[in-house]
């Protein structure tokens, strides 16, 4: 059974930067990807990045890719969020999600798996 496990959040300041991880388990096949998607009080899920394996491509909306990297370690099935210049709307539950796919889902709805999210919280 695919588990997913999020680390790392918390409570920063506006233009702080942050890095959440997550680490996968029970993965059986050998083309998947691994995402990040994120929920604000009162709105829909939104994917923020994504990334294959065993490619290492990467995907994130324009909107996220200035301050948002998403990387990989692929020998721990892990992948990391570096956030930077942080902002109050980016205060979130940020979610850890896979799929066996070969592309980045366009749509949140397409992951198969989740975590059980983290919180980060922006606020002066």
């Amino acid at each position: 059974q695919v588990q997913l496990v999020e680390s790392g959040g918390g409570l920063v300041q506006p233009g702080e930067s942050l890095r959440v991880s997550c680490v996968a388990s029970g993965i059986t096949s050998g083309q998947f990807v691994l995402g990040w998607v994120r929920q604000a009080p009162g709105k829909e899920r939104e994917g923020v990045a994504c990334i294959s394996f065993p490619e290492g491509d990467s995907y994130s909306p324009r909107a996220m890719k200035d301050r948002f990297t998403i990387s990989a370690d692929k020998a721990k099935d892990a992948i990391y969020l570096q956030m930077n210049n942080l902002q109050p709307d980016d205060t979130a539950i940020y979610y850890c999600a896979e799929a066996r796919a070969w592309v980045c889902p366009h749509s949140p709805r397409l992951y198969d798996h989740w975590g059980q999210g983290i919180q980060v919280t922006v606020a002066s």
